[in-house]
């Protein structure tokens, strides 16, 4: 278990260690000259804020049928109910896991955590 933590880490890591080089590359692209400052690191990130949006599912079908969709409807998602849920940060699956609930509220168990690509 420890080891798969520290992988964990590591590939957490290196996927923020990616956004700061891609932050440094965008302000020179904007700015027109090299950044002289230092890099931000991944200390500098941490309070950048993220879209975290969990999965259930997905369903497609015609304008018309969703147009018929009322209150009481039914929609039909492409997952099966003991499929895991993808945990999606800004678009991207990063993690996979299973949906529990937390007194009144919904929560996610994480069982999958995604490689860094």
């Amino acid at each position: 278990m420890k080891k798969d933590e520290a992988n964990t880490n590591e590939t957490v890591e290196e996927s923020l260690d990616q956004a700061t080089d891609a932050v440094i590359t965008q302000t020179e692209e904007l700015s027109g000259e090299p950044s002289c400052e230092e890099p931000i690191g991944v200390k500098g990130l941490m309070n950048v804020p993220v879209q975290v949006t969990v999965q259930l599912g997905t369903a497609r079908m015609n304008l018309s049928d969703l147009m018929q969709l009322g209150a009481g409807a039914m929609l039909t998602l492409d997952r099966q109910a003991h499929e895991p849920c993808d945990i999606l940060v800004n678009g991207r699956v990063v993690a996979r896991g299973e949906i529990v609930t937390v007194g009144d509220q919904y929560g996610v168990r994480i069982s999958d955590i995604s490689p860094a690509s």
